[in-house]
Formats: C-alpha cells, sequence, structure tokens
C-alpha cells in the first residue's frame, strides 16, 4: 500500500515560512507528495537495483527483475530464482549476491525489519548498512521511502546536491557549511525539502 505521510501538510506550512525558496518550490509542485511503500524488500531490491546507474536504465532492469519474480516480489520468490536468471535482467554479479543475501536473511529472520521502528535515524542507517550492498545513502532512501522518517537530509545523493546548487545558486557541489545550514533549517522536516528540491530537477517524482 502507498501512503502520504501524516506529517507532510503540516511540514508545508513550516517550511514556507521558513524559507523562500521552499516557499517557491511547494507553491509551484502542488500536486503529489513523497509516497512511501510499506514493503522494505521491494524497497531494498529496488534500491540495490538503481545504485550507480541512471533512473531510465533503474527503471528498465527493475521491470524485467519485476517480471522474472512473476510481479511477486517477495523473498521466497526472490530465493527460489537462480544466480543466473537475476543476472540476465541486467544486473551485476554483486548486485545479485547483494539481493540473494537479503531475502535469505530475511527468511532466517537474521535481519529483522521490525526492530527499525524502535531506533534513532542515525542506529537504523548503521543496522541497514551490516547488509550486502547497502550503504547509507539506500540506507536513508529506505528510512525516507519505507518507514516515513520525516527527518532524512541524504548528503551523498547527487540528485539533492544538485537541486540546492540550482535553487540557492551555489557552486557544484554545495559548501559543507551550507547544506549544514539548510538542514538546522529544514529540521524536522528535511525529507519533505529533499523531495520538493528533487522535483524541481526531475518532473516524475522519486520513488522506492
Amino acid at each position: 500500500m502507498i501512503t502520504k505521510p501524516k506529517y507532510w501538510n503540516k511540514a508545508k506550512i513550516i517550511l514556507s515560512k521558513k524559507d523562500k525558496v521552499m516557499k517557491n518550490l511547494i507553491n509551484n509542485y502542488k500536486d503529489g507528495s513523497l509516497t512511501t511503500r510499506n514493503d522494505i524488500f521491494f524497497s531494498l531490491c529496488k534500491s540495490i537495483i538503481g545504485q550507480q546507474i541512471s533512473v531510465a536504465a533503474a527503471n528498465s532492469v527493475f521491470l524485467r527483475f519485476k517480471k522474472k519474480c512473476k510481479n511477486k516480489i517477495t523473498p521466497i520468490t526472490v530465493n527460489k530464482i537462480s544466480y543466473s536468471n537475476l543476472k540476465s535482467c541486467g544486473l551485476s554479479r554483486q548486485k545479485v549476491k547483494g539481493i540473494k543475501d537479503l531475502a535469505k536473511k530475511i527468511i532466517n529472520k537474521t535481519f529483522k525489519p521490525n526492530l527499525i521502528n524502535k531506533m534513532s535515524d542515525e542506529e537504523a542507517i548503521e543496522y541497514l548498512s551490516n547488509l550486502r550492498q547497502i550503504g547509507r545513502w539506500s540506507a536513508e532512501m529506505i528510512l525516507l521511502f519505507t518507514f516515513n522518517r520525516s527527518n532524512i537530509w541524504p548528503l551523498q545523493d547527487i540528485g539533492l546536491l544538485r537541486a540546492v546548487s540550482s535553487n540557492y545558486n551555489k557552486q557544484y557541489l554545495p559548501p559543507k557549511f551550507f547544506l549544514d545550514k539548510l538542514y538546522k533549517k529544514f529540521t524536522p522536516y528535511c525529507s519533505v525539502a529533499t523531495w520538493y528540491l528533487w522535483r524541481s530537477i526531475d518532473n516524475e517524482p522519486i520513488q522506492y
């Protein structure tokens, strides 16, 4: 099920008051919102597939992966598919290993997604980063799109950095002190600010 975060409307009001750029972006992109999908395995697979390739390429590979799973992207389904079959979707060897390892860890319960609900953002990022092929960026995407966390500011995300440079007339890469300043200004709704900054450079809303 895909849902809009409960904090969304309140966050728009607060961000509009705090920052002129945010106010303009919120007015310009009234349609849509960040949507969350309560399916961590689906989202982690999509995150692994999307690493270090373009959005278009990632979507193409993901559609082939989804078809290979017969539209049922579950740990049990993926665990039954051979390495070579998964690789034929356009996945690298490392990505196949990451997805297969994730499926096994969920099946044997050595990875317990429900524990994340009780963790702080940093604790959750550390826990997720113990998974194969999952680093900080992927963990932040999961917190944003699966766990509805309101204050994710993914500084390893190229799209966010490009959007900050463009909207605030800063060089690329934006200075760290300026990114830290925005983080403090947008807290506790950095996730919402991130989404609007993404929208400013890409008409298609990002989703994992």
